[in-house]
């Protein structure tokens, strides 16, 4: 008996990077299951005779092998030929429910802000779409920034993190400068830069996610085991922070720092550590509040509103009065009354009052639903990047989740009286042109890492006869 196993011919060497290694005719009949280093799946071999080996001739010419087999085996061969070579050719998809779910908030958001802007924008520029053209400027700038990141390589984005991160003080630095910054409402946030404002804490949000994903995956070890390993982090962002606090900007401080508290947590810092670093956070928010008194005015007016309704607790309670009129199904597309004469910022940090008076409980829990999907998805994404293997990318998704989802339901959370009064948008939907393009640069990250992933998946799954199984 001759064994089949020596006359296999030698595998091909695999390619660099591991990817498209055994995609070969002379082995892809050859190969069982796959897999690719850092997965869950494993790679076995299984050797296939010579077609010139004496065993292969000995079968053929075998009088007792029926004479269709062979037209069998050539026929099921070209099929799955033909069959992978339309799976190399077609490109792999995007996360089309996230992709869709952000057009939806951004579309939603366009309509009910050009609802709640126009009264203001008429009485106070003589021009009802002022808000409407600006704000269709800044989705046109948001879609080009976020095609523009989903382009770049994620390679570059792991490189740069440090880099862009001290870009993102230098901004922070340049704001304050006199002459250079703009102050609005006593609040110096903006570089004027033309037509358009530079909100540079806003940026800092990106690139603190990026830059901390790319210190874990760096110090990974260091993290989990020495204090000083998250320390380090912190303490750029207590600069960063620092720097926030002197525009003033008290609610994107508290998004930068609990984001970046949690990428840490699940890279991997002790629990220990982590919950003595938290401690000390949360006393220094307290401690902050209280040094303000306008701070601590809105810190203690949410309890009871209608207490002082006429001052510290005036927004919210016009933003309460606001669902009400609404009850289930709202008063009506446009038909709202305090967004003319009551609710101030109604078309920035409390347009979720306008969908709740105009459309009502169906339209605010409609609203809370796409935030969750959209939530959901990107945890999703992170998960996948993790189990894959690749963490940085996992480290980022879950970044941007936990800013993203922390934003939105801080908004909601003020509309609603659930939380202190605080002047953050509602992603994607509220008027700002900042908010608007770094959440969307943010989603053209996520989806550039979900099309890596599946790019991987087609590379080595089941393609020139490797096939997914689980080890």
């Amino acid at each position: 008996m001759i064994n089949s196993s020596s006359l296999a011919p030698p595998l091909p060497n695999p390619a660099p990077g591991g990817r498209g290694a055994f995609a070969t005719p002379s082995t892809e009949e050859g190969l069982g299951r796959g897999d690719r280093t850092g997965s869950h799946l494993k790679l076995t071999h299984h050797p296939v005779a010579h077609p010139d080996s004496p065993e292969v001739q000995l079968r053929q010419s075998d009088p007792d092998t029926h004479p269709d087999d062979a037209g069998k085996r050539a026929d099921r061969g070209s099929q799955v030929s033909e069959r992978n070579r339309r799976r190399i050719g077609r490109l792999p998809g995007l996360d089309w429910p996230l992709l869709v779910c952000v057009l939806v908030l951004l579309g939603f958001g366009f309509v009910m802000m050009s609802s709640a802007s126009m009264p203001i924008a008429d009485r106070n520029f003589d021009a009802p779409l002022h808000f409407v053209t600006r704000h269709a400027l800044a989705l046109g700038l948001a879609a080009m920034m976020g095609i523009l990141v989903f382009a770049t390589p994620l390679t570059w984005w792991e490189q740069s993190g440090p880099a862009l991160f001290f870009c993102g003080l230098v901004l922070l630095v340049l704001v304050l400068a006199p002459g250079i910054g703009r102050t609005v409402n006593g609040a110096s946030r903006w570089i004027p830069l033309g037509p358009v404002n530079l909100q540079s804490s806003e940026l800092m949000k990106f690139f603190a996610v990026i830059f901390v994903a790319g210190y874990l995956v760096r110090r990974r070890e260091e993290v989990a085991t020495s204090p000083w390993g998250f320390l380090k982090p912190m303490l750029l962002m207590v600069i960063a922070s620092a720097l926030i606090m002197r525009q003033p900007d008290f609610g994107t401080t508290v998004i930068l720092l609990v984001t970046v508290l949690g990428m840490l947590f699940l890279g991997g810092v002790r629990v220990t550590h982590f919950a003595v670093l938290f401690g000390m956070l949360v006393v220094a928010a307290v401690i902050l509040v209280a040094l303000e008194p306008y701070r601590l005015e809105r810190v203690t007016s949410f309890l009871d509103p209608f207490a002082d309704p006429f001052d510290t607790g005036f927004q919210l309670s016009q933003a309460l009065i606001a669902f009400g009129r609404g009850e289930w199904l709202g008063v009506g597309l446009g038909n709202g009354i305090q967004k003319q004469f009551f609710l101030p910022e109604a078309h920035t940090d409390f347009l979720m009052a306008v969908i709740g008076e105009e459309l009502g409980l169906a339209g605010t829990l409609l609203v809370i639903a796409a935030f969750g999907f959209f939530l959901w998805r990107v945890l999703a994404i992170g998960a996948r990047a993790e189990r894959a293997g690749c963490w940085f990318t996992a480290y980022a998704a879950h970044g941007f989740g936990l800013s993203i989802g922390l934003q939105a339901m801080i908004n909601i959370g003020v509309n609603l009286g659930l939380l202190p009064t605080k002047g953050l948008t509602l992603p994607f939907m509220s008027y700002g042109s900042n908010s608007i393009i770094v959440t969307c640069m943010a989603v053209g990250l996520l989806l550039r890492i979900d099309r890596d992933l599946r790019l991987e998946a087609v590379e080595h799954g089941p393609m020139g006869g490797m096939r997914w199984a689980r080890a």
